[in-house]
C-alpha cells in the first residue's frame, strides 16, 4: 500500500496505452459535447481540426482512465481530487491515435486540519503515439497518512 510518506516530490512515471476509436469519440461527444468537429467528418474537415477530434473532455476521461489504472497496479491509499489547478488542451486527439501518460509529483504537503491526510500535486501529461503532447494538467491528489500522529513539519 502507497501512502502520504511514501510519495516522493520529482518522482516520475511513465504509463498508459489508450487506442482512441472514432465510436468512442463520437459516442462521447453525442452524450457530453455535442459539437459537429466531433460528431461529423464532414463538418469537421472544414474546421481547424481538418477531420473528426476527440472532445477536450474526452481525453480528460481517457487520461483518468489510464491514471486509475495505474493507481491500482500501485495500491495507493487514495482518498480522491479536490481537483486540478490547471488544464491545457495541446493538440488535437484523433480517432486512431493511441495515448500514453507521464507524471510528475511537483509537490506534497500534510492537512494541519485532517491529520490523518496528505495532499499532493503532480504534473502530468498526456502524450500520443508521435510523442506530441496533447493535455497537460496539475492535478491534486489526497492520500492517507500512514502515521497521522507524526508531526506536522512546515
Amino acid at each position: 500500500m502507497l501512502y502520504y510518506e511514501d510519495i516522493e516530490v520529482g518522482a516520475k512515471q511513465s504509463f498508459g496505452r489508450y487506442e482512441v476509436t472514432r465510436e468512442e469519440v463520437t459516442d462521447f461527444a453525442s452524450k457530453y459535447d455535442p459539437q459537429p468537429f466531433h460528431l461529423d467528418d464532414e463538418a469537421a474537415a472544414k474546421t481547424h481540426f481538418g477531420r473528426l477530434s476527440a472532445s477536450g473532455w474526452h481525453t480528460c476521461a481517457m487520461t483518468m482512465a489510464m491514471l486509475v489504472e495505474n493507481m491500482k497496479s500501485q495500491t495507493q491509499a487514495g482518498l480522491g481530487s479536490p481537483g486540478v489547478d490547471q488544464l491545457k488542451w495541446l493538440r488535437p486527439v484523433y480517432p486512431g491515435d493511441t495515448l500514453r501518460c507521464e507524471t510528475e509529483v511537483i509537490e506534497k504537503r500534510r492537512s494541519k486540519s485532517r491529520r490523518d491526510m496528505g495532499l499532493f500535486k503532480s504534473r502530468v501529461r498526456v502524450f500520443n503515439q508521435d510523442g506530441t503532447p496533447v493535455l497537460e494538467m496539475t492535478s491534486n491528489g489526497l492520500i492517507t497518512v500512514r502515521e497521522p500522529e507524526a508531526p506536522i513539519e512546515d
